[in-house]
């Protein structure tokens, strides 16, 4: 006969997730309950997260269309399970893109129906390698993040495409000359667990990392009112209890500010040739677990993002956990992070979402809720410079205007 006794911590799971059906907030200890979630219960987990998604998001999924720029692959950290950066012995003369190949990019892009120009870029690569100072010093520049502004500008002043950039950790000085020409910006937490920083971690050599710096620039941006994504990376070795406090440290700083439009909830893949490449992956159901929590903790009106490109054989699972957003699509280029996982096509995109029921729209690199003229957040937290430009490009609801139909095989 089955037990009907509560193994420890069930009981709080129970009380937790009641709290977050009947719409009331998660507080910290209850939000920890959720930790220890019976796995027999993720399925009542998911199914709770994903009333309140509907509750506040309804049956559309967006996507933003992008191409992804990335300036350069320097950098001054090492983790455990990057291939992205590179030293300058590996760049060989491409160092950094220069102004025609960043412009070359955005222009076919444009061509192609993107909104959105992806900067991505290592952290501060100028702090590590010589060879970075003096190949920004024979062009005028003194650290990477104000060639970065520089090359915000050239696509935003050239290009129908709207920059967001990624480019590490910022201080207020940095945002500041990044803000008038980047519709949005973005860091990822990944973690909050200093654990990860220990010997053999997988943050050890990454002293931008640490989340006492990274939740810095996250509370920078909400004080000078950038609308901003965020997210964390699962399966690098950090706990269920430790997801649930960056979650609940990202929650605490959006609501202080209003400006965090998007968390996204990423998986680990592990990759040949770096110190984890024998690690497991995040598997399916852990990742339906932290999306659940995630949608629990952050409410019904937060933009839950997972990469559908990161899980391309059961990605639409994920929609009936919580999520309302696949994050950046590109026609055009790869996923220089994950280079060994393509981008869904649009019109999978399209087709796998509605077999759920799910109506996807794309949408800018800022959020609908960031750009609509009758939120008094539009006039807060967009660029006076980028008015005219997102005016064109927004329909009255503030995805982009044309729809689906603008991309090939999605009529």
């Amino acid at each position: 006969m089955r037990s009907t006794i509560l193994r420890p911590g069930v009981a709080g799971f129970d009380k937790a997730l009641d709290t977050a059906q009947r719409g009331g907030p998660l507080e910290s200890a209850e939000a920890l309950a959720l930790a220890d979630a019976p796995e027999e219960r993720l399925d009542d987990l998911c199914a709770a997260a994903a009333t309140l998604r509907d509750q506040g998001k309804g049956r559309v999924v967006t996507f933003s269309p992008k191409v992804f720029i990335p300036l350069t692959r320097l950098c001054r950290d090492f983790c455990g399970y990057c291939t992205f950066r590179q030293d300058p012995a590996s760049a060989g003369d491409q160092l950094y893109m220069t102004q025609e190949q960043v412009l070359a990019v955005a222009q076919h892009g444009e061509k192609l129906g993107c909104t959105e120009a992806l900067f991505t870029l290592g952290e501060r690569p100028e702090l590590r390698y010589p060879e970075a100072q003096q190949w920004l010093n024979q062009r005028g520049y003194r650290t990477t993040l104000a060639y970065l502004a520089e090359m915000c500008r050239l696509v935003a002043e050239n290009t129908r495409l709207l920059p967001h950039a990624n480019p590490g950790t910022m201080s207020r000085h940095e945002m500041e000359a990044l803000r008038p020409w980047n519709a949005s910006m973005g860091l990822m937490l990944e973690s909050a667990s200093l654990r990860l920083h220990q010997t053999g971690g997988p943050h050890e050599l990454a002293p931008s990392k640490r989340p006492r710096v990274r939740l810095r620039t996250i509370e920078l941006a909400g004080e000078l009112g950038v609308a901003f994504t965020t997210g964390i990376l699962i399966g690098i070795g950090e706990t269920r209890r430790e997801r649930v406090e960056a979650l609940l440290a990202i929650r605490e700083l959006h609501r202080r500010f209003g400006h965090v439009q998007e968390v996204i909830i990423q998986n680990f893949r592990a990759k040949p040739g770096t110190p984890m490449a024998q690690s497991p992956d995040a598997g399916t159901d852990d990742l339906r677990w932290t999306v659940a929590v995630a949608r629990l903790l952050l409410g019904p009106g937060m933009n839950l993002q997972v990469p559908p490109n990161l899980s391309a054989q059961d990605y639409p699972v994920y929609l009936n956990a919580g999520i309302n957003d696949w994050g950046g699509i590109s026609p055009l280029t790869i996923d220089y992070v994950n280079p060994e996982a393509p981008w869904p096509a649009i019109a999978e995109l399209r087709r796998r979402s509605a077999a759920l029921g799910f109506e996807l729209r794309p949408r800018l690199p800022v959020y609908p809720e960031y750009v609509s003229e009758h939120r008094a957040a539009a006039s807060r937290f967009l660029p006076q410079t980028l008015h005219a430009q997102v005016s064109a490009l927004a329909d009255n609801q503030g995805y982009v205007k044309g729809g689906i139909a603008r991309y090939a095989g999605c009529q």
